[in-house]
């Protein structure tokens, strides 16, 4: 076990012996012998326990000098849940790490973010994961210089710069010492031909296939059937037994095409511009909550003997999240007290209004969704909507458009929810609605919503908001879990898959 990380070397060492796949991404472990680096669930004859040494990030082992095993590929694990379901520093640099952050604005744009200074943010990031944030998004760098080089034809000048490389040179020098092989060799090590739906560039320029791996079991009706049937005309569809939308990024915009298979996400990126690949990916992983831990959850709501039966005919909700927390803020309040088709109808003027056409090929998708600073600019008196959701609608977009309100991945959940509490017309549910959807809380309840109320009135559980909030304490920290749940008692198309 490595000083300052909260690796139990017994536990590890248990996890690689039994190749238990749940724990990949959660630590890497590290052969003394071969200098190789793995995941827990590699498929070789595990090493004697006396030469395994344990990390908590693949960017450790890399800065201890391990090199990534070719077998079984250590980089492409899943995330380690760890992120997405704490809210302290750590864990907010990571997402922002994920986010491309310290690629576009430096490790000083990474602290300014958070509030802290780059000492303090470099300090702790070692303390917990043996790596500062400068070799944690070198690591994701070569993550996604290897996607290129395997998966599409593009030079490899071009792929440096896609992935984050500031030079050739730096790009050849890390493939190399991460992958012990240079970027010709990893390329020269695809077969060449792939099989149709594989992996691979995918025929358009800018159009990548991706496999999107998660942790089994992952229940894709709430999911996909949620993301479906909210689903805003122009920006998002179901088409070809996949949900497509488009997405506003750094550098450009994209469309996605995601699709639910046995052992993986299917993912269909198409982007004006390459370098949005990684955020792109991070942030269709997190829409998804692919990085989840459904056992560790599932096993917490299954020792509720109300719960149990609900978890065990259908094991691994994930929460349906965004692309995009300030677009979600606004489309929350747009539903407030009114159906789903009224709230996408709302969606979908203000689309058509105010939203930037793009062309979609493949599909029906039309517009990005509205930037806060397009919408601030919106005469009150053309929504058709209560002047009271006016007055909030109109003030929600404000202080998105000048910052007096964030919504990113590094938000504080309790401190940005009170914040959205003191925003006139924004109650609990609204609040809490952002809190488990946009900004990722996995513990936001929903005690007002009224499809949680019923439900819980018919499985026998406290229907009153504070009843059923005390009575949900026992769900902690997954309570945004144990909502998907009781949502999916009901027969409202967001818990089915779409035909």
């Amino acid at each position: 076990m490595q000083t300052g990380t909260h690796l139990d070397r017994e536990h590890c060492v248990r996890a690689v012996q039994s190749k238990d796949a749940r724990f990949d991404g959660w630590f890497f472990t590290a052969v003394l012998t071969t200098r190789i680096y793995c995941r827990p669930s590699c498929p070789v004859v595990p090493p004697k326990p006396r030469n395994m040494t344990f990390y908590p990030s693949a960017a450790a082992c890399q800065q201890t000098g391990f090199r990534a095993c070719k077998r079984c590929r250590p980089d492409t694990s899943p995330g380690s849940p760890e992120w997405n379901r704490r809210a302290d520093l750590v864990a907010r640099a990571m997402r922002l790490i994920a986010d491309g952050v310290v690629d576009r604005e430096g490790v000083p744009g990474l602290a300014t973010r958070l509030g802290y200074s780059a000492r303090q943010v470099e300090r702790q990031l070692l303390a917990e994961l043996g790596a500062g944030p400068l070799a944690l998004a070198r690591a994701q760098r070569a993550q996604t210089a290897r996607l290129l080089v395997e998966t599409t034809p593009l030079p490899m000048s071009e792929i440096a710069f896609a992935a984050g490389f500031a030079s050739i040179r730096a790009f050849n020098d890390t493939v190399r010492e991460v992958f012990a092989l240079s970027p010709s060799e990893l390329r020269a090590r695809v077969p060449r031909s792939r099989a149709a739906g594989t992996p691979g560039f995918a025929g358009t320029p800018g159009t990548l296939a991706l496999r999107l791996p998660f942790r089994a079991p992952l229940n894709p009706d709430n999911l996909f059937g949620h993301l479906a049937a909210t689903a805003v005309p122009g920006v998002e569809e179901w088409r070809d037994g996949a949900y497509r939308r488009t997405l506003r990024l750094p550098y450009g915009h994209g469309i996605v095409a995601l699709a639910p298979r046995p052992d993986h996400i299917a993912c269909r990126l198409t982007l004006s511009d390459l370098r949005d690949l990684t955020v792109a990916t991070s942030r269709c992983r997190r829409m998804l909550d692919l990085d989840a831990d459904p056992v560790a959850v599932d096993d917490r709501l299954r020792a509720d003997p109300v719960l149990a039966p609900l978890v065990d005919r259908a094991p691994g909700r994930r929460v349906p999240r965004t692309v995009d927390e300030a677009e979600f803020a606004v489309r929350a309040v747009l539903g407030q007290q009114v159906s789903t088709a009224a709230a996408r109808t709302h969606a979908a003027r203000l689309v058509a209004a105010h939203g930037k056409p793009l062309d979609d090929p493949e599909g029906g998708l039309t517009h990005l969704f509205p930037a806060p600073e397009a919408l601030a600019a919106v005469d009150p008196a053309s929504l058709a909507m209560p002047r009271t959701r006016r007055t909030t609608f109109t003030t929600l977009v404000g202080a998105l458009a000048d910052g007096r309100l964030h919504l990113g991945v590094e938000a504080d959940w309790a401190e940005t929810r009170a914040r959205l509490l003191d925003l006139p017309g924004f109650g609990p549910w609204t609040a809490d609605v952002i809190a488990m959807r946009a900004l990722g809380d996995p513990d936001a309840f929903l005690a007002t919503d009224l499809g949680v109320r019923r439900a819980a009135r018919e499985l026998g559980l406290p229907a009153t908001p504070g009843a059923l909030t005390a009575r949900a304490e026992a769900w902690r920290p997954w309570r945004a879990y144990a909502v998907q749940y009781l949502w999916a008692t009901d027969s409202h198309p967001i818990n089915f898959l779409p035909v």
